[in-house]
């Protein structure tokens, strides 16, 4: 039976092929058999996760926390110079200009993204907008939030950063970015459970040494990403004990 790897179900389209591209490498680079498993929810793959149907995962920074305390997961490499930000952005035909100019109610489309869409809850309290006073429109991607917007359905959208500069130029156009999160140490990172634990150093220096070659540095195009950076124990645990702040 192969090995599965997973990714978090946030990433863009346009690095569907680059995550494929990155399990072949894998495969070569370990001499093990993985099964690229993409699931089309957050909520089945945390299903998977809590079943132990993972062994590898992408993990975005709200599933950390369980796969670390409570699935035994570990921590291996973060992209470089790459955070998780958010972004609240509305369509150009609202008169909106920064975010404290949202009336007092309004309806915002977002994903089950769970880490984006509390950033972007928490840069919507200057406009004094909380959870009693912001009807969510949750959609199944950041595709079909610009859309919403665009439909004038809803008067905002929140974004994970990244896939909000990679709608296209034409969508683009056509949303305003009202105001983008700052915090700089909040970051998807690759994980290895337990089960794989003895794989865990060779799986790391081969990862951190793909810019040195030609075939690792052609999956890292792929998936837009420089170069791997380690990501410690202790680093992990203070960016979910920022995320359990976050939740409180």
């Amino acid at each position: 039976m192969p090995h599965v790897f997973t990714v978090s179900p946030d990433f863009t389209p346009e690095h569907l092929s680059g995550w494929f591209i990155f399990n072949t490498w894998l495969q070569k680079a370990l001499g093990e058999a993985f099964h690229l498993q993409l699931y089309d929810d957050f909520h089945s793959q945390r299903d998977a996760i809590k079943s132990d149907r993972i062994d590898l995962i992408y993990a975005n920074p709200y599933d950390a926390a369980m796969l670390v305390r409570e699935k035994g997961f570990k921590p291996l490499v973060k992209p470089e110079g790459k955070a998780d930000e958010a972004v609240i952005a509305v369509s150009t035909e609202r008169p909106y200009v920064q975010v404290e100019d949202l009336p007092g109610s309004i309806k915002l489309a977002t994903t089950e993204d769970p880490d984006v869409h509390m950033m972007g809850m928490i840069m919507l309290e200057p406009a004094d907008l909380d959870a009693a006073s912001v009807e969510l429109k949750v959609c199944d991607s950041y595709v079909l939030v610009a859309k919403e917007l665009l439909k004038g359905n809803c008067d905002a959208g929140v974004f994970l950063a990244e896939a909000f500069n990679d709608l296209s130029s034409v969508i683009r156009k056509q949303l305003r970015a009202l105001v983008n999160s700052q915090i700089q140490v909040v970051h998807h990172a690759l994980m290895i459970s337990p089960r794989l634990a003895d794989h865990r150093d060779r799986l790391l220096g081969a990862l951190l040494a793909m810019s040195e070659n030609d075939k690792g540095k052609s999956a890292l195009a792929a998936l837009k990403i420089p170069r791997w950076e380690r990501v410690d124990d202790e680093e992990m645990e203070f960016m979910i004990d920022l995320m359990d702040t976050f939740v409180t």
